[in-house]
């Protein structure tokens, strides 16, 4: 007996209580939200058409369901007000305000679109420069490796006239050196020469007159 006491409960209460769901008052201007479930009951506030409400529970019996509003304010207002969706002139001041939101947000992105076009338009002009600039300096650098190059082949060119002219240097020494021992063996021959003419002149200075004489004595005796 008390099981099923029991379970008509459960029936009973499920008829009238429901989980808390979102309910919006029908596109009607107004709505009275009252403290029971007929219009015997005060009147608590009246409620305008859009407004968001909670679903406690409904009353199937009495086609009423009891709402919570944003503010906290708890009350009964009829089920058929209440529809799942936002009333239809609501959704269209929705919809117009969310295309007013979304066109502002295409031109601010039209803008910032047009701001990202012009920077990548100066970035492309100063990476053209820096092209510029980097083909210059490379030909730069070809041109000094160019002149390093004659210039390290210049200078081994005056290392190797250098290594000449200082062997030149030393052939001359050497033969400056030799005509100097010329002259000198030159001048002693010559001094060789003078002394051996002085003394073959003495020499036959001395024996000359002694040969005539003989000659004229021999003659004499014949």
């Amino acid at each position: 007996m008390i099981s099923r006491l029991f379970v008509f409960l459960l029936l009973v209460s499920a008829g009238h209580l429901a989980l808390a769901e979102t309910a919006y008052v029908s596109d009607r201007l107004e709505v009275t939200l009252r403290t029971g479930t007929s219009t015997q009951h005060s009147i608590v506030r009246m409620l305008p058409s859009g407004v968001r409400l909670e679903v406690l529970e409904t009353d199937a019996a009495s086609g009423y369901s009891r709402v919570r509003t944003a503010d906290g304010t708890e009350g009964w207002v009829l089920s058929r007000y209440l529809m799942e969706r936002p009333a239809a002139r609501d959704q269209l001041g929705t919809a117009t305000e969310r295309a007013a939101n979304m066109e502002l947000r295409a031109t601010d992105l039209a803008a910032q679109v047009e701001a990202l076009t012009g920077e990548r338009n100066e970035l492309q002009a100063q990476r053209d420069g820096l092209e510029a600039e980097v083909a210059e300096l490379r030909a730069e650098l070809d041109n000094v490796r160019r002149v390093s190059a004659s210039a390290l082949e210049l200078d081994q060119a005056n290392r190797e006239l250098r290594t000449r002219v200082a062997a030149t240097d030393q052939e001359n020494a050497r033969l400056r050196g030799e005509i100097v021992e010329l002259e000198r063996n030159t001048q002693r021959n010559w001094f060789l020469a003078g002394a051996g003419v002085l003394l073959l002149g003495l020499v036959l200075g001395l024996v000359l007159p002694r040969i005539r004489w003989r000659r004229r004595s021999g003659w004499g005796d014949l």
